[in-house]
Order: structure tokens, then sequence, then C-alpha cells
């Protein structure tokens, strides 16, 4: 039991220190490594995909980052760059989707022409009237049901 206690006090004193060291800024070296592979791993993943918008933006962000120097000037400049790069990025993609949906309606209508074309073509007959058959189908006879009078002696079992 006291074995136990020792190693829990022990854990605890190395979370303790490892929460001040993460707090003074001891790990800013692991958030840059972080923050590194995961724009190139979103900079892969976008040319893999076929998104060269995405893959521009991000090559983008990287030669920001990597050119951005110590002055304000030149870090105010980056990210107005990089700025510019998420909205060129959203124009290329709107442009996409416009061309994408031309395409599309492209299509529709020369289906459309196509379809209208064939009915064109068709030539309709006036249908003949079919002639008009009359069934005559005679009425039943009148049935007369008689009606059955029953009389109940008394009000039954007392």
């Amino acid at each position: 039991m006291k074995t136990q206690a020792w190693g829990w006090l022990a854990a605890g004193v190395v979370a303790l220190g490892l929460n001040g060291f993460y707090h003074d800024g001891g790990a800013q070296w692991l958030h840059q490594t972080v923050d590194r592979v995961r724009t190139q791993t979103g900079a892969v993943l976008a040319l893999a995909t076929g998104r060269a918008d995405e893959f521009l933006v991000q090559t983008q962000q990287v030669a920001a980052r990597d050119e951005t120097a110590s002055c304000r000037m030149a870090t105010a400049m980056a990210r107005v760059q990089t700025s510019f790069a998420h909205s060129q990025a959203g124009l290329a993609r709107i442009e996409a989707n416009r061309a994408r949906m031309e395409g599309m309606l492209a299509a529709k209508q020369v289906r459309l022409q196509t379809v209208t074309e064939t009915f064109r073509q068709i030539k309709l007959e006036p249908v003949q009237a079919c002639p008009r058959v009359r069934v005559n189908i005679p009425s039943p006879p009148a049935v007369r049901v008689p009606v059955i009078h029953v009389e109940m002696a008394g009000a039954g079992p007392v």
C-alpha cells in the first residue's frame, strides 16, 4: 500500500513539473514541429487529392512562414500575403464550381435538344375513336320478404 502511494505521489510531482515547464514556454519547439508537420501534410494531401488551389495556399503559407523575419512590418506583410492567398484559393474554388455548373448545364441543354428533336421526328396520327357500346342490364324482379311476428309468453324465468 505504501509503495502505491509513493508511486502516485511521484506521478503527481512529475505532472506538476511538466505543467510548469509547459506554461513557461518550454514546449514551444514541440508546437513549432507539430505545426510544420501539419502544414506539410496538408500540402501533400491537397496535391494527392488533386486540389491545386489548396496546394497553392499551403505552399504560400509555408513560404510566408519561412520568410517571416523578426521585423513587425515583415510579419504583418506575411499575414496579409497569407490572407490574400486564402482569398485567391476561395475565388479559384468558386470559379471551379462555376465552370462545373456551366458544364452540367450545357450537358442538360444537349439532352433537352436531343429529346426535343426526337419528339419532332415522331409523327402523331390522330387517334380513331372507338364506337360506343351500349349494354342494357335488366333490373332483377322485386322479391317480397314475409314479415314474421313472434309472441313471447311472459317476461321469462323469475
